[in-house]
């Protein structure tokens, strides 16, 4: 049997098994509201200051998952319709979105886009609604010499991959020079440099990602809902936890929770591994047999309402850690601990690596190399965009991650949050998954 649909079984059986035994859990679907989106498109012309904006959505759905829109393009108006074009005015504010026709057999197979829908002018706060065909027109009819026309230069990210990581899973690709033909981005670039050589071609990509970067009360409240979420899912996933279980088990535990609760899908495949496993970064085949006196480590987290949210915890197999494994995952703790002491704005990283190292020092702890720091941004994606930390502003949400991996003795340690900047600290929006000893402990203790 084929190895992914062999997986894709076990998991629906589990899934049928939890959903037999489960509990009532809230689902919680808000989204955005019409005001946050005019705000974000109002802040970015605000940005671009003039010019026309343009922007793709995607034509068709990411491969394997349910359709995702891509994060800049949902950012600006929210609208998940496959093969859709935004256009922003920078300086009149006119947002138009063109849609493609449907013939009704498309209609039947996938539902009416929003071209049948009479409210969604006024409902997502749009100039117009147009079909696909106008577009050209439209661009045709605002060309004028010197004009900006604003084009994402950069790759767009995904709910996994930052754009740095699209352009080199692209680079990897394209070692065999028969994967190497253009992209879709590129050919667009290419297509509107070629059919209106009047306007001047500018990339909207770094006004995008500074104004993303700093997340709005809107996403907050999204963040904090879907932080309390995927840790409830890494509970259950600790609570399905004993020896014999194998890795997707444990999955399927923590992807049901994450469904009943109203998430979309997963941020990233749930990675669980065990023993050995453990010290695989991006272990996903999640398809050992857990054994007695195995660590299991996890790294998950839930799309919820298009924000991702990141998460990773450690835990004994068999309900209690070793001394070896207590003492890795004390000095791994300590410096997560320390690192979020060290968060508020205007922190740097050298700031709060120094701060890592009197704690250490205090505790007289080995950090064995781990140091502390910042970690990647989390938002619309996992590794949302954003440019290098220099030092931390209020606002920013992205997730810390230490840890220790010794594969000579079969046991990695990750402990991993998400944490927004407030404007005299951080909130940890992952902290309802345990993760002193003392708790973790005496929550397998209750299985």
């Amino acid at each position: 049997m084929n190895g992914k649909r062999d997986r894709a079984r076990r998991l629906l059986g589990g899934f049928l098994l939890l959903a037999l035994a489960a509990g009532p859990l809230a689902a919680q679907r808000v989204g955005f509201s019409k005001d946050e989106f005019l705000r974000r498109r109002q802040a970015l012309r605000d940005r671009a200051k003039d010019g026309i904006i343009v922007l793709f959505g995607l034509d068709v759905p990411p491969e394997g998952t349910a359709p995702r829109q891509d994060n800049d393009f949902f950012y600006l108006c929210g609208v998940e319709d496959l093969g859709a074009i935004l256009t922003l005015n920078a300086r009149t504010g006119e947002t138009n979105l063109f849609l493609p026709r449907q013939s009704p057999r498309e209609e039947m197979i996938s539902g009416a886009n929003l071209l049948k829908d009479e409210s969604a002018k006024d409902r997502l706060g749009l100039s117009s609604l147009n079909d696909l065909g106008y577009f050209d027109e439209y661009l045709a009819r605002n060309a004028r010499t010197g004009a900006a026309l604003w084009l994402r230069l950069q790759p767009g990210d995904t709910v996994d991959d930052a754009r740095s990581e699209v352009l080199i899973f692209e680079a990897r690709k394209n070692r065999s020079h028969y994967n190497a033909q253009m992209t879709r981005d590129d050919f667009r670039i290419q297509r509107l440099r070629e059919r209106y050589p009047a306007f001047e071609i500018k990339d909207i990509t770094p006004h995008l990602d500074a104004l993303r970067v700093i997340k709005s009360p809107e996403e907050i409240a999204v963040l904090r809902r879907n932080g309390r979420l995927s840790a409830e899912a890494v509970r259950q996933a600790m609570l399905a936890t004993r020896p014999g279980v194998f890795e997707y088990e444990i999955e399927a535990a923590a992807r049901f929770t994450t469904l009943k609760g109203g998430a979309k899908g997963m941020a990233f495949a749930p990675i669980v591994g065990s023993g050995p496993n453990s010290c695989v970064w991006h272990h996903d085949a999640n398809g050992r047999r857990t054994e007695a006196g195995d660590l299991v480590l996890m790294d998950f987290g839930a799309d919820l309402d298009h924000m991702a949210m990141d998460i990773s915890r450690t835990w004994p197999v068999s309900g209690v850690f070793s001394r070896e494994q207590r003492e890795a995952y004390e000095i791994v703790l300590t410096v997560q601990k320390a690192c979020l002491e060290a968060y508020k704005p205007g922190a740097t990283a050298a700031e709060v690596q120094a701060h890592v190292a009197e704690v250490l020092k205090a505790k007289g702890l080995d950090g064995r190399g781990e140091r502390g720091g910042f970690g990647h941004f989390v938002g619309l994606g996992t590794h949302d965009v954003g440019p290098w930390i220099a030092r931390l502003e209020e606002g920013m949400v992205f997730a810390i991650e230490p840890g220790l991996y010794y594969p000579e003795k079969g046991f990695g340690i990750r402990i991993e949050d998400t944490v927004l900047i407030t404007q005299d600290g951080c909130e940890v929006l992952t902290r309802d998954a345990p993760k002193e000893i003392a708790e973790i402990e005496k929550l397998l203790g209750r299985r």
